[in-house]
């Protein structure tokens, strides 16, 4: 694989799990949309789904990695991180460009969202608006779960394990199931076991930080978030921002250290 088949990969495949995953979380959740307050079996296999797409419309050019923490993991396993920035780059760029392409997409959803008085605010609606003040002094305005993760219950060490475990159930699936013959990314059968997994860890571990298990997956679409000009959008949440990249990237670092005590 070449460095620009790399790049442009993984440009491709991540910005297509984001528009897929970030479009699932807005349409349960916002106003005016047709499938709002699905509930959580819709957003986990809403996110296996967009890892499949996502996996099989990559994995010619760049093998599929879309994930930083697989990136590394990767990375340890065969001890070659040549590739490791290009590969970065390209999923940190598409994982914006897939979070910009919600927004378009759900354009005028997020604008009565973020315009109705009983979500952002108003006589009337003061147990929601209470709810409101409570999460934008906690940095997370009202539409960032569309974009990014967050917490139930703000605890540092529990959020990062969380994250840590999640993201070591993924990789170890990745590296012992769902590799192809060159060892460098996701096969066609890799791709089926991975988003099968994700809905698995999304049902299973997910509900206390929402399971961001991938750096590029939060931290871009976080960052669209803060760019993006959506009214009464609150904050984006930065004091908890490095727990979904720094948690991940060491789950990826421990799943490559186990396979290769145990299983290389």
């Amino acid at each position: 694989m070449s460095s620009s088949d790399i790049f442009i990969g993984e440009t491709i495949g991540t910005a297509i799990l984001i528009l897929l995953g970030g479009g699932v979380c807005a349409a349960v959740t916002l106003k005016a949309s047709k499938a709002r307050n699905a509930g959580w079996l819709a957003i986990t296999f809403g996110w296996g789904f967009a890892v499949l797409t996502a996996v099989y419309t990559s994995a010619p050019l760049s093998g599929a990695h879309l994930n930083p923490a697989v990136t590394v993991a990767l990375a340890i396993k065969d001890n070659d991180w040549s590739n490791v920035p290009t590969y970065f780059a390209g999923q940190f760029l598409g994982a914006m460009i897939g979070a910009a392409l919600v927004w378009v997409a759900y354009y005028g959803q997020f604008h009565a969202h973020l315009t109705d008085k009983e979500i952002v605010g108003g006589p009337g609606a003061q147990a929601t608006a209470a709810k409101a003040v409570e999460a934008q002094e906690k940095g997370a305005g009202p539409v960032l779960g569309i974009f990014s993760t967050g917490p139930e219950i703000r605890n540092v060490v529990q959020n990062l394990a969380t994250e840590i475990i999640g993201t070591v159930v993924l990789v170890l699936a990745v590296l012992t199931q769902g590799l192809n013959d060159s060892g460098k990314g996701l096969g066609t059968l890799g791709a089926l076991i991975t988003a099968l997994v994700v809905v698995s860890i999304g049902l299973s571990l997910g509900g206390p930080t929402g399971y961001a298990i991938n750096p590029a997956r939060d931290l871009g679409p976080r960052i669209v978030h803060a760019l993006l000009p959506l009214p009464n959008k609150g904050g984006s949440d930065w004091g908890y921002a490095w727990i979904p990249v720094v948690g991940p990237l060491i789950g990826g670092a421990i799943a490559a250290g186990i396979y290769n005590v145990a299983f290389a």
